[in-house]
């Protein structure tokens, strides 16, 4: 039976034995529902203690290790460990998800709280840092961060009397936080002569600033604001771990084993002494030797909840207090390894490190004995009458005890190291026990276990073993994973495999063997399995491996790599799986979680019914993931979908990293730019149109826009068409490869998704072709789908990286909404609900997910559908359940929430498009037909077959083929919009007839480009097989189109315009009639690619073709005769030019070396530099020379000029480059590094440039996107002045005079050297305990006065609290003047106030405002730092607000980070604390014109720009503002959205488009031979 699929059968978690009581505390709570919630491993439990019964919470991957429970008691919030750990908030009722919390922590999450009106979470991480972070846990969004200290934080809690205030403790610390903004500033709790300096363990608040704290010697300190009032000591015998507060007072437990409850002024009430139960553990602990410890208390009206160390929940009730109830245990710390099930009865034996051996029941789900040992327990095995349990020990003993009353029949010591595994025979007649020395003991059952044979043959640890069903043969693992047969009970192995044949095993425990081969993934070593059992009956097999995954398989399964079902609940590895004597459970146990899962099997006929009963009992199992697909004997997937799953769009380098190239260059460049350079050219170029539309590797990328426009994208470029007039507009924002777009519900926005290290989404509208906002920051690699909700406010989206990471936002705002990784295979469509803003779906490879939105989380479901198929499209249906999905095999499938109704064929091959209308639907798939639908698919209403024979007279173009392959649909205004994978968009009416709109080469590199002689037309050639004729007038239609055997990568025209050479990629060329594209001749004499192709100049006489086998051929074209062979290059040729006569050839290599050959013969020639440049050359496209030195960019190790091309008056020189840059230089371009001017719309390399025959046009055809770009040229004096032109070289220029000095000191002041206090100071003189002192008085006189110590405490006389004692108070310093204003390196930092009464300024870390009037100051004292930078808000309706900015170190968040405040200048309150990342500082402060965002820049290398939300304390957005130093950056006085920075040589224009800044440099060019000089300060003027 060699199914590969998944059973069909199901696990269900029924109940967990156990409780995480180790390094955990405070993890114990009643809900509301009186129900218990505690964790353990990675499963949250909500235990209902009056039914018995337990609900699970799964939405973790890993250890829980924190618990905090909302103060309605109906929530809770759960943290765990892991590289990327989160948080989840949940339902204790349905057990349900409400927010996930992620991004933040590392290592995991240690303690969490919430405030009192459960608005707000606090979590503190297990970073080095132990960070500290606020959350508004509903939206999943951080309010605040902070690093909290050096050492471990063991708890935090919210002030529920004073609000924003937060209390942390932890090792040798207490911190008293206040949240302001988006700062948290801690103040360190002040032991002075009070306490002792020491590990403070939990915390509670209580009124008048008052807390109580819990420390590790067993005193309780009393805190009053900072300052440490009194202690209660000796409240317990040792550490406090946990301190509970409720209506009537406060609860603590300690490791002393005693629970003490205190009233509301901490006055003792009484004590609970757990030590003392009568649960008949006093014996059982001596061995333990640890006691009693406990961890968590929870008080609530007469009821106490209790955990311990050792894994026990006990309930108390207040007034029988001396009856503690032991309500759950567990093993205690130690790993777990052993596990044993009873033969005959639902009982399960296990034994662990704790060295004792539990018996539980399964119908009772409760422990009902247990025993202690001498040794820690590693393997079980119960005897088949039931009657013996051996036990195998880790010093090499095993002893075999009655099961009835746990009494001991036999001690047996042979081996010196750990057993690993005991099986009783089938007959019951001997047991064979595995050990760590490499071999198996057999001994007699009857016999007194008598050894009576061994088996010798194993090399490494035996790990697992079985019987055969007649007890002859026992098979056995070992470590070095080899798998040996032995004949009992002797012992000899058995080699000859013929008699093995016909065994039958009594069980299935072993991880080698055929049977079991599709447990091991592909590849993958073979120790990660643990444990495997088969089920024999079901023919299901259970296995437990290293990652926390129980596994249920089809048995046997055969192949490698077979599907599973897999189950999420322990945390780390599982040690062993065991199902039940009548197959009803399944029973797991983990070794480091030291927790038992019990799980009930649900057989298959069941697992149809439990769908329909109640949807709590299926929510174990929709979270534990089917297996990584249900299926692997899918049908072959159809040929495009699998090019397209291939696809990763990396680049070798993105433009995001040129920056940093520029950077790594700028040194070795310094000197050239001293030199005097050439000018950028007057003039420019304008993006007039392109031929082409991204079909080939993404789909419904074409909408019909308000203005029944049509929007698609290419290149880098959103296109907006204008059908009627046959014109292009065009969104120029993106820098690569656009992969999707969506358009919103009222068709006026679209956004776009591209390509790159941090991919970027522009959502930009199609009027203006403006950015609304720009979302970046969350997905590597690209962004892949996109999708806008129905009300238009978010939009969801899809990146490329690994796991495909869904994000929603509100795109107005710029704000992620939520993120989830989406699934390891590729995703191919998301959309969300049009009812339920909330849910979405994604579909893709292999499967359909359902997502719903929790906080700063998703939540997803696999879609149940048998067998697995690849999506390529859907939609949602007529109401909110309903959603169509479109599959690679052609069927539409119709769901019904996650449950698939049935499925209808619609078309051959993959149905690529689906689009929803008012009543029906209308698909296109790879068959080429467009069919329209009613709403339910039962009729299809009408179908089109996109075929030339229906071409309409009108069109822009030819279809290349019949049917092609349709990836695009969308409707409006009467007509239906195709677009296809050929790259050809088409407009169908409805009535049959179609046009061609648009069109460009299909999938596949455009290198050949040739512009006609004397015509405006162009030819290309591609990769894709086709040569193409494309008119440049305005008609912008494709004119001839002709197949070709094979790709070609350049053309040319004869000079009289008549014929057309092509070259191939096979070394053949051809020659054909430039009309009628039919051939002419043909050659085929050289192996590689034909590079490039030109005709000799004037009467055409000669060919040159140029190969990539280094050889140059000369053709006379009269005779069809080669003539002339160009030898001596060494490697490929790139470019080659005739000269103005016809006689000299000029040739570039890949190696960038420059050749000249003499025509007809091809002989060699050297010609010097000074010459080159005075011979007349025909055309110019090479790009190497004198004459082109300053083509070559800064970074020209990463990225080639692939091309240039000459205008034919000379004095322009186009180029395209491997970035997808197209640049314009003044010609010649001498001397490196030339300025420039550059336009990005291609998105990967621009593989050839050429102007037309008059210089009208510039044609550009990009490699990768396929595209022909048509660019009109701008001259000078016409060129309206627009910003798409950016005028740079690669290098800032130094020639623009020295700096004023001021300016220069200003411009090198670093401020952090001095900043924060004495650590950083240099420090002179001796100091003072150091120096030698005068004698005091009492030392003249011999008197001794004891040292005051932080050591431990003197003798008891001393111990008294010194409150009593009057001390002489010191008066505080109260700061009545200032002298001073700082003005030598501030600017703009004078204000006046109040109508003119009052000034404020600031100086050192002061602010001052000053009456003019009465002379008298009054000052801010918040800021800990100099002040450089101040401001007022200027909008009536926050009068008298200043933000001032200070100097800091590190941009951290801690409290010694920049920060700028936010204060009313007139009761100097403030009123938000703003922590920024500007390391170093904040030099300029500004606020917008609604006075609601705070502008800022730093002092960091980068002179970083940051906008801010200062009400909220929130970042709206930030960029790098400039290599070097900014002095001042303001918001227009009317707006909200532009501001200006100036600084050194630079003015930079900014615009906040969502979270985004987008900058434009300030252009000097119109203004005859201006140079750009350090600017110092800004204002603005009226618009004219």
């Amino acid at each position: 039976m060699a199914d590969r699929t998944a059973p069909n059968c199901h696990l269900r978690l029924e109940w967990v034995y156990g409780y995480r009581g180790h390094q955990c505390r405070n993890n114990l709570y009643y809900t509301a529902a009186k129900e218990i919630v505690y964790f353990v491993a990675g499963v949250g439990v909500v235990y209902n203690t009056r039914e018995h019964k337990q609900k699970f919470y799964l939405g973790h991957n890993d250890d829980i290790i924190s618990l905090a429970l909302h103060p309605e008691r109906v929530l809770v919030a759960t943290g765990q460990v892991g590289k990327e750990p989160y948080i989840c908030v949940w339902d204790s009722y349905t057990v349900q998800t409400v927010s996930i919390l992620k991004d933040v922590h590392t290592h995991g999450v240690a303690c969490l709280a919430f405030d009192l009106e459960g608005q707000c979470l606090v979590s503190v991480g297990l970073d080095s840092k132990n960070t500290i972070c606020v959350w508004d846990w509903r939206r999943g969004k951080v309010l605040a961060a902070a690093p909290g200290h050096t050492d471990r934080i063991f708890d935090i809690s919210w002030d529920l009397y004073q609000p924003s205030k937060l209390v942390s403790c932890g090792v040798k610390h207490i911190k008293f936080w206040s949240l302001c903004g988006n700062a948290l500033t801690p103040k360190r709790g002040v032991f002075g002569k009070t306490g002792d300096l020491q590990t403070i363990l939990c915390l509670a608040c209580a009124k008048d600033e008052v807390t109580y704290s819990g420390a590790l010697n067993g005193d309780i300190y009393v805190w009053k604001g900072i300052n440490l009032m009194r202690t209660v000591q000796g409240a317990h015998g040792s550490g406090i771990f946990s301190m509970n507060a409720c209506e009537e007072g406060f609860a603590t437990g300690g490791r002393d084993g005693c629970v003490r409850l205190w009233d509301l002024n901490f006055k003792p009430i009484t004590v609970i002494d757990l030590r003392e139960t009568e649960q008949g553990y006093k014996v059982a602990r001596v061995e333990n030797s640890r006691g009693l410890s406990v961890r968590s208390v929870c008080w609530r009206g007469d009821h106490i909840l209790v955990g311990t160390q050792d894994s026990e929940i006990f309930e108390v009730v207040v007034h029988d207090r001396n009856k503690p109830f032991l309500i759950m245990q567990g093993h205690c710390e130690g790993e777990l390894w052993a596990l044993a099930v009873h033969p005959t009865k639902p009982l399960a034996m296990t034994g662990s490190d704790d060295r004792s051996v539990r018996i539980w029941s399964l119908i009772d789900h409760a422990l009902i004995a247990r025993c202690n040992m001498e040794e820690p327990i590693r393997c079980a095995a119960v005897s088949t009458d039931g009657i013996h349990l051996a036990l195998g020990m880790k010093d090499g003993s095993f002893t075999v005890l009655r099961v009835r009353d746990m009494t001991e029949v036999v001690h047996i010591k042979d081996r010196k190291e750990a057993i690993h595994e005991l099986k009783y025979s089938p007959d019951g007649a001997h047991l064979a026990v595995g050990s760590n020395d490499n071999s198996v003991d057999i001994y007699g059952v009857v016999q007194r276990y008598k050894k009576v044979g061994e088996c010798i043959g194993s090399n490494s640890f035996i790990t697992h073993m079985d019987w055969s069903t007649d007890s002859k043969f026992l098979q056995s693992n070992d470590g070095s994973g080899r798998r040996l047969f032995y004949r009992m009970p002797s012992g000899k192995e058995v080699t000859n495999r013929e008699e093995l044949k016909l065994v039958q095993w009594a069980s299935w425990t072993c991880v080698l063997g055929p049977e079991v081969n599709g447990i091991w993934p592909k590849y993958s070593a073979v120790n990660d399995i643990n444990s495997v059992d088969a089920n024999f009956n079901n023919q299901v097999l259970v296995t437990a491996d290293d990652y926390g995954l129980v596994k249920l398989l089809r048995y046997p399964c055969i192949k490698k790599g077979a599907k599973c079902k897999k189950y999420l609940g322990h945390s780390a590895h599982i040690t062993n799986v065991r199902w039940s004597h009548d197959y009803q459970w399944v029973i797991t146990i983990g070794g480091a979680d030291h927790s038992v899962f019990q799980w009930k099997f649900v057989p298959e006929r069941k697992s149809k019914e439990a769908l329909h009963i109640a949807p709590q009992e299926t929510l174990a199992d929709s979270n534990s993931e089917e297996s990584d697909s249900d299926q692997s004997d899918v049908p072959e997937m159809d040929s495009e979908i699998e090019q397209e799953t291939q696809l990763t769009y990396r680049r070798q380098v993105y433009k995001e990293d040129l920056p940093q190239l520029k950077e790594q260059c700028k040194e070795k460049h310094r000197a050239i730019a001293m030199k005097k350079r050439e000018r950028a050219p007057g003039n420019g170029l304008k993006l007039h149109f392109i031929h082409g539309y991204r079909g080939y590797d993404c789909r419904s990328n074409l909408f019909y826009t308000q203005t029944g426009e049509i929007v698609y994208h290419v290149a880098a470029v959103g296109v907006v068409y204008n059908r009627q007039q046959n014109t292009q507009r065009f969104y120029m924002g993106h820098d690569d490869d656009i992969l999707c777009l969506a358009i919103h519900p009222l068709k006026d926005f679209v956004a776009t998704g591209q390509v790159g290290r941090d991919s970027s989404i522009h959502i930009w509208d199609t009027e203006m072709l403006k950015p609304m906002s720009v979302l970046k920051g969350f997905h590597q690699l690209g962004v892949c789908t996109l999708d806008f909700s129905a009300d238009g406010k978010r939009l969801a989206s899809v990146g490329l990286d690994d796991n495909h990471t869904i994000v929603l936002w509100d795109w107005r705002k710029g704000e992620k909404l939520s993120a989830m990784c989406g699934s390891k295979d590729k995703i191919f469509v998301v959309k969300i609900n049009p009812y339920l803003p909330d849910k979405l779906i994604t579909a893709g490879v292999k499967h359909m997910k359902f997502w719903h939105k929790a906080g700063g989380g998703l939540i997803g479901r696999k879609g149940n559908m048998g067998k697995t198929e690849t999506m390529m499209c859907a939609v949602y249906g007529w109401s909110e359940e309903m959603v169509f999905s479109g599959t690679c095999t052609g069927d539409i499938c119709i769901w019904r929430d996650m449950f698939l109704m049935k499925t209808v064929k619609a078309h051959d091959g993959p149905v690529f498009s689906m689009h929803a209308l008012e009543k029906g639907f209308v698909t296109g798939g790879k068959d080429g037909i467009v069919a329209l639908w009613d709403d339910t698919f039962e009729r299809c209403l009408k179908t089109y077959a996109i075929k030339r024979a229906v071409l309409a007279p009108g069109s822009k173009g030819l279809l290349l083929e019949d049917n092609p392959s349709i990836r695009a649909i969308s409707l409006g205004h009467g007509h239906i919009l195709v677009g296809t994978k050929n790259g050809e968009i088409l407009e169908v009416d409805k009535s049959g007839p179609i046009t061609l709109l648009v069109q460009g080469h299909m999938e596949g590199e455009v290198w050949g480009l040739a512009t006609h002689p004397h015509l405006p037309l162009c030819a290309t050639v591609s990769d894709d097989r086709t040569l193409r004729i494309w008119d440049l007038s305005p008609s912008h239609c494709m004119l001839a189109v002709r197949k070709l055997r094979k790709g070609g990568r350049c053309c040319c025209f004869s000079p009289d315009g008549k014929a057309l050479a092509v070259g191939l990629n096979d070394g053949s060329f051809l020659i054909v009639n430039a009309d009628t594209l039919e051939d002419l001749v043909s050659f085929h004499h050289r192996k590689d690619i034909i590079t490039d192709i030109k005709f000799s100049p004037g009467s055409g006489k000669y060919l040159a073709v140029a190969s990539g086998d280094t050889f140059v051929d000369i053709y006379n074209v009269m005779s069809s005769k080669r003539v002339g062979v160009c030898k001596g290059c060494l490697n490929s040729i790139t470019h080659l030019d005739w000269d103005r006569r016809g006689k000299l050839l000029q040739v570039n290599t890949s190696a960038k070396e420059q050749f000249f050959f003499e025509a007809p013969r091809g002989k060699r020639q050297t010609i010097p530099a000074t010459e080159v440049e005075k011979v007349d050359w025909s055309t110019w496209t090479c790009a190497l020379g004198t004459s082109v030195e300053g083509i070559w960019p800064v970074i020209s190790e990463v990225t080639e000029v692939t091309s240039a091309c000459l205008s034919h008056d000379k004095k322009v020189l186009a180029t395209g480059d491997d970035l997808g840059y197209i640049k314009v230089f003044r010609y010649p371009v001498r001397g490196k590094y030339a300025k420039f001017k550059r336009y990005v719309a291609h998105s990967t390399h621009v593989t050839n440039v050429r102007w037309t025959h008059e210089d009208s046009l510039l044609v550009t055809a990009g490699g990768g996107d396929t595209c022909l770009m048509i660019w009109t040229h701008e001259l000078e004096s016409h060129r309206e002045l627009r910003q798409c032109d950016s005028e740079e070289s690669d290098i800032e220029s130094e020639d623009d005079g020295g700096y004023d000095s001021d300016v220069t000191k200003e411009n090198e002041i670093n401020y952090t050297i001095k900043a924060l206090s004495t650590n950083m100071r240099p420090m002179t003189g001796i100091k003072p305990h150091l120096q030698l002192k005068e004698p005091s008085v009492d030392e003249r006189q011999g008197v001794v006065r004891p040292p005051v110590s932080r050591a431990l405490p003197q003798p008891e006389k001393l111990q008294t609290n010194n409150v009593g004692k009057k001390k002489r108070p010191i008066d505080d310093l109260v700061l009545e003047l200032v002298f001073g204003y700082r003005g030598n390196d501030c600017r703009n930092n004078v204000h006046y106030l109040n109508e003119g009464a009052d000034i404020i300024y600031h100086t050192a870390s002061v602010g001052v405002v000053l009456n003019l009037t009465t002379s008298c100051q009054s000052f801010y004292v918040e800021h800990s730092d100099d002040i450089l930078c101040l401001t007022i808000n200027q909008h009536p309706k926050f009068p008298n607000v200043v933000a001032t900015g200070q100097v800091g170190d590190t941009g951290d968040m801690s409290a010694t980070s920049p920060s700028i405040h936010i204060w009313d200048a007139l009761t100097k309150q403030t009123l938000s604390v703003l922590r920024c990342f500007h390391s170093g500082g904040v030099c300029s402060v500004s606020f917008s014109a609604t006075g609601k965002l705070l502008l800022s820049v730093g002092l960091d290398s980068e002179h970083t720009v940051a906008i801010w939300k200062w009400q909220e304390g929130a970042k709206v957005a930030s960029h790098i503002g400039h290599t070097q130093r900014i002095f001042v950056a303001e918001f227009r006085p009317d707006s909200d959205t532009h501001f200006v920075s100036v600084g050194i040589k630079h003015v930079r224009f900014w615009t906040l488009a969502g979270r985004a800044l987008l900058s434009k440099k300030g252009v000097l060019s119109s203004i005859e031979d201006a140079r750009m000089q350090t600017m110092l300060s800004v204002a603005f003027g009226a618009v004219l």
